[in-house]
């Protein structure tokens, strides 16, 4: 057959011919069958090869620029060829150029003058490497003059696993790892494949006649493979009879084992994060081909001491991390095929909370998420959960069953802490009620169950759980669970647009589309009136309102009424009142909403706290701890999550991003959860605190390190990145630190961000029962130490209290109809009484509201 191909028939006939004999035979022949028609068809291929009349300069400064490129890839021309270029060059002969160089070339892309696309394959032999990039040399014979980007693809190129949420993907700022969750992903595909665009190489094509580009390849096994690689510049660019595409048979070389040495920074053994990358920026292994316990959604890979990793031979950057409590390293390393390869890596804290009786948790992981690959439904191994928080230097991590896995993930739930688990390192799984039940209400998290299965479901999701938060919160806690809410800002937000309306269509008594002085007290101003009366008319428009609200929005605390419409903090004002709920989730979504929240129901007298977490990979697939809890516990010879459970109820704990720190916060010698501060009078307390914030932070709203421009309503969440991905890292300038009572800032102090711990002082005056708490925003917050006058109950705020009221009404209006008709009596009973509590307190309460 190959002898009637190569004498007797054009090679377009051959090609198809060859193809369509290839595509019957896939099924029946032998792979050495398939491996010997590659071959003979790469014989006939090579022979095609032809100059192209084409003008000498411009070529020339094309090939000039691939050999610098390919030299900086560390691939060389082979002598042979670089010699006849340089005959070539001298003679400035384009035909003897083309000549020289295409004994190089891998592949040839033909593009007819109706842009469509013929794929050939060139002399070159296509040689690979497993775990690494290897350029191919790529000709065009660009007959269009067209100037697009040439696009490669291949059915063996693309994700080996599959799963991400464009939800997710947006969010993350990860489109391009879409391709996820739109193509079926298949094991097999062991290419990657992208064009090579940076300088000195061009990203598109520039119309000459004849150009030369590189095609850079991933292979992710090692031997012989056969894959089809075509190019498109376009949709319904491949010519006809599949010749936009052509077989190749590649002898892919075997990567490098290389076995790990981590070590802690007392020379322990320990889990990392750990970024292997080239000079061009890329990951290894790049994330389209990984398999757990690598996630393909992360550009860090986990491993602990004594794993290995596979890498191709070269020169790498490593970079070494533990989660924010550690430096950054980074070193060069230089990967042989030497047998026994190792890398060490020493990992270097700059604090060490434990040390200090704090120990850190993320109460919000899950193993299946809107990003895990594979099946959402059914995500990874606990194996691989813990890897991650071992690798972040996490204490304990939660990991919660939620709605789409709950029927597989469900099988590692414990009442106790999970097998995996280690002196100081535990790892939990829980539940939390999103995707059924009462998720409309907002996402709650339950802690330290000992049964997962609410009474009357049967061991499932879809009947028998509450559709309203209180009925399983109070089911949590009967078994010593531990209740709170999650990524509390979701719905928290201010639309001002919808606030001034509602506030016109509730206030506007005349209907002649504005607020008076006298209509403005039926309702609730975000600002008092005066302020938001602009323009001093004794009126207040639409426009004013939404202004008003728009100031409102930036300030902590606030009073303009979010739109309750959302998963986050929804109930909370209801089932804080109930003695229901232990904690609100901050350090995830925008720092003010949650925050504001918080803040209101402290000014009532409620004693709620704060905890820390990521709600990975859900929310935020970047790493597990961006948000943390660390909770105090003292010196201890080994970590009881109920212990450490029980004391994150009673607010012995601190919210971080990691990178700051509250290591010891008092007033008049008391600790958070440690008691309350009895006054016989108004009087002064003093107040003492060490912090310390670390001496680098990633560039990133998330951290305060980034701005988004005219506000800072954003600023805190890792939810939504609100700017362009960065890589950077910076030195911070000085925190601004804050004594808060009552929710007002009434002392600060500048702090270095030297990674060194700062002792603070303060006398405050208190002249009405207070809670007094410690904040740098956007980073850090401890939970409050109460200071009681003469026995009265906190009463901070009248405004809070009529926020509060306000929240509510406005949840029930968005939210009642979620909570099913056989339940909704009783909830409305909840909800009245919760408003007859905040209306008293508003009536005893310190009066703030600005009039």
């Amino acid at each position: 057959m190959l002898d009637t191909l190569n004498s007797s028939v054009p090679w377009d006939r051959s090609m198809q011919a060859a193809r369509g004999c290839l595509r019957k035979a896939t099924a029946h022949a032998s792979a050495v069958l398939v491996g010997v028609l590659l071959a003979g068809l790469d014989v006939v291929r090579a022979a095609e090869l032809e100059p192209v009349p084409v003008e000498f300069q411009p070529l020339a400064s094309n090939v000039e620029r691939l050999r610098q490129a390919l030299e900086f890839l560390g691939q060389p021309l082979r002598s042979e060829a670089a010699s006849s270029i340089r005959a070539a060059l001298t003679v400035r002969d384009a035909e003897d150029l083309q000549r020289a160089l295409d004994t190089e070339v891998a592949l040839q892309v033909s593009i007819n003058p109706e842009s469509r696309l013929r794929v050939e394959r060139g002399p070159a032999p296509a040689r690979l490497q497993k775990a690494g990039y290897m350029p191919l040399v790529v000709k065009i014979v660009n007959r269009s003059t067209v100037t697009k980007e040439l696009r490669p693809v291949s059915p063996q190129s693309g994700p080996r696993y599959a799963g991400m949420t464009r939800l997710s993907a947006e969010r993350m700022q990860r489109t391009h790892l879409l391709e996820t969750a739109e193509a079926e992903a298949h094991v097999e595909r062991f290419l990657d494949l992208e064009m090579y665009g940076l300088p000195p190489m061009t990203g598109a094509m520039s119309g000459l006649e004849v150009e030369y580009a590189l095609l850079l390849a991933y292979a992710s096994v090692a031997g012989k493979r056969e894959a089809v690689v075509g190019f498109e510049i376009g949709q319904s660019t491949q010519d006809l009879g599949f010749r936009g595409e052509t077989p190749v048979l590649f002898d892919i070389a075997p990567a490098v084992a290389v076995r790990l040495r981590l070590r802690d920074h007392d020379g322990s053994p320990a889990a990392a994060s750990l970024v292997f990358s080239d000079g061009q920026g890329r990951v290894f292994p790049p994330q389209a081909k990984r398999l757990a316990p690598d996630l393909y959604f992360q550009p860090q890979i986990y491993r602990r001491d004594g794993d290995t990793v596979w890498l191709p031979p070269g020169r790498l950057t490593l970079t070494a991390w533990r989660g924010p409590e550690y430096r950054r390293t980074l070193q060069t390393v230089e990967v042989s095929r030497r047998q026994g390869r190792e890398i060490s890596a020493r990992l270097e804290r700059w604090i060490d909370p434990a040390a200090h009786g704090y120990y850190s948790g993320d109460h919000h992981i899950h193993g299946a998420g809107c990003a895990h690959y594979t099946k959402p439904s059914e995500g990874v191994t606990p194996e691989d959960m813990f890897l991650q928080v071992q690798g972040e230097g996490l204490n304990v991590g939660c990991v919660l069953t939620w709605g789409p896995c709950f029927d597989y993930q469900r099988q590692f739930f414990d009442p106790g802490v999970h097998r995996l688990s280690r002196p100081f390192q535990i790892l939990k799984y829980d539940l939390e009620i999103s995707g059924f039940g009462s998720e409309a209400l907002g996402h709650v998290c339950l802690l330290g169950l000992r049964d997962q299965s609410y009474p009357g479901s049967a061991g499932t999701k879809t009947k028998g759980w509450p559709t309203w938060t209180a009925p399983v919160l109070r089911w949590a806690k009967d078994q010593g669970g531990v209740t709170g809410y999650a990524h509390s800002a979701s719905g928290l937000e201010i639309h001002p647009v919808n606030a001034a309306r509602r506030l016109l269509k509730a206030g506007d008594a005349n209907q002649d589309g504005v607020l008076g002085r006298d209509e403005s007290k039926a309702v609730f101003l975000p600002e008092s009136f005066g302020a938001a009366d602009g323009d001093r008319d004794g009126q207040i428009t639409e426009s004013e309102l939404v202004t008003a609200h728009q100031r409102a929005a930036e300030q902590l605390p606030n009073r303009a009424v979010p739109e309750m419409n959302g998963v986050g903090a929804m109930e909370i004002p209801v089932t804080a009142f109930l003695g229901l709920c232990d904690f609100i989730s901050t350090m995830n979504t925008p720092r003010i909403a949650e925050w504001n929240m918080w803040y209101h129901l402290l000014n009532c007298g409620l004693p709620l706290k704060a905890s820390g977490e990521t709600d990975f990979p859900c929310m935020s697939g970047e790493r597990v701890g961006q948000g943390r809890v660390y909770v105090r516990m003292g010196s201890i010879r080994r970590l009881d999550f109920k212990a450490w459970c029980e004391n994150l109820a009673r607010g012995k704990s601190y919210v971080s991003d990691g990178f700051a720190h509250a290591l010891e916060f008092g007033v008049n010698g008391i600790s958070p959860g440690e008691g309350t501060v009895s006054l016989e009078k108004p009087g002064p307390v003093q107040v003492r605190a060490r912090v310390a914030f670390a001496p680098h932070l990633p560039k990133a709203v998330a951290h305060g390190t980034l701005e988004v421009a005219g506000t800072r309503r954003f600023t805190g969440d890792t939810v939504t990145l609100h700017a362009a991905r960065q890589r950077d890292w910076v030195d911070p300038s000085p925190r601004e630190v804050e004594l808060i009572v009552n929710g007002r800032a009434v002392a600060k102090k500048i702090v270095p961000a030297d990674g060194a711990l700062h002792e603070l002082k303060w006398t405050v005056e208190i002249e009405r029962s207070s809670w007094i708490a410690l904040r740098q925003f956007p980073q850090l917050h401890t939970n409050p130490v109460e200071a009681l006058v003469d026995g009265r109950p906190i009463r901070a705020s009248r405004a809070s209290a009529r926020w509060c009221g306000e929240v509510i009404e406005q949840l029930w209006r968005t939210k009642h109809t979620r909570i099913a008709e056989s339940e909704r009596n009783e909830a409305r009973l909840a909800y009245d009484r919760a408003l007859a509590y905040y209306r008293e307190v508003a009536a005893q309460g310190w009066n703030d509201d600005g009039e």
